[in-house]
């Protein structure tokens, strides 16, 4: 198995054990056992919809939610529109999106996670909400034609693909002309000791390999994006990652310098030229 192949199965188990948990349990997925030695930490997923939203779907689906974002309350979504979310988890942001974009619309969900994807079904039916559809696959190959969605959003999962550059260049692939892409990611900004990275992003995404912000600009301009935008949404600070750093060996106070205002959410917009 290679290196590529063995994140993707690490990632498919870890969220699809969440799944599950939340499906029996009908808890969040970050209580009890941890997905790993450490997932959705609250200071990365908590507060992120409002109690508007949270009333619009099923309980299950904000549970099971993952991210690091809200691209729902970011994007902008009209009526009659088709609606992408890359790695669709539980199906909230599906969900949402799908009440947005009205019975006209259509939201696609995509998720490689059997457990994931009969979660978010459930959640649908739960929701009554009948423009929302889940399909199982890859974000690295998306299932759908070329020029066949208007808006491509994702909460806190590109960070995990071990090939990036290939999700943004299916991302501009399957958008119309003019299309938007509109995700919420963890980024990271200036210069960072390796292993210190590597810690921080375990804690931050679970098994995360979060890109540099210039680096994200440059992968997308090199899928053909425009009028790109990197917006600040939430920054992580050493004292939010103190317990899970020690346990890994490391003096929180010591490398304060190293991590504080480094390590963030973001939310990304680029436009596919018409």
């Amino acid at each position: 198995m290679t290196a590529d192949e063995n994140i993707k199965e690490i990632v498919k188990e870890k969220y699809g054990q969440a799944a599950l948990r939340v499906g029996a349990a009908g808890s969040s997925c970050c209580g009890g056992s941890p997905v790993s030695d450490a997932c959705c930490p609250d200071a990365i997923t908590s507060n992120l919809y409002d109690a508007a939203q949270v009333g619009e779907i099923p309980q299950e689906a904000l549970q099971a939610s993952l991210g690091c974002g809200n691209p729902t309350a970011l994007a902008k979504l009209n009526a009659g529109e088709t609606v992408l979310d890359l790695g669709s988890g539980g199906g909230i942001d599906v969900l949402l999106s799908a009440r947005r974009v009205g019975t006209t619309g259509k939201a696609y969900g995509l998720d490689m996670t059997d457990e994931m994807l009969a979660l978010a079904n459930e959640n649908k039916r739960k929701s009554g909400i009948t423009n929302a559809e889940f399909l199982r696959g890859e974000i690295e190959n998306i299932p759908l034609p070329d020029q066949s969605v208007d808006v491509v959003i994702s909460n806190c999962v590109i960070n995990l693909s071990s090939d990036k550059g290939r999700v943004l260049q299916e991302a501009f692939r399957v958008l119309r002309p003019g299309g938007r892409f509109a995700v919420s990611d963890v980024v990271t900004r200036g210069e960072i000791l390796p292993e210190i990275r590597k810690s921080v992003l375990l804690w931050v995404g679970c098994v995360a390999g979060a890109l540099d912000e210039n680096e994200y600009r440059e992968k997308l301009r090199e899928a053909g994006f425009q009028q790109i935008e990197i917006e600040q949404t939430r920054i992580y600070h050493v004292e939010d990652a103190r317990e899970f750093l020690a346990a890994k060996g490391i003096d929180a106070d010591a490398i304060t310098t190293q991590v504080d205002g480094k390590f963030f959410s973001a939310f990304i917009r680029a436009v596919k030229p018409s």
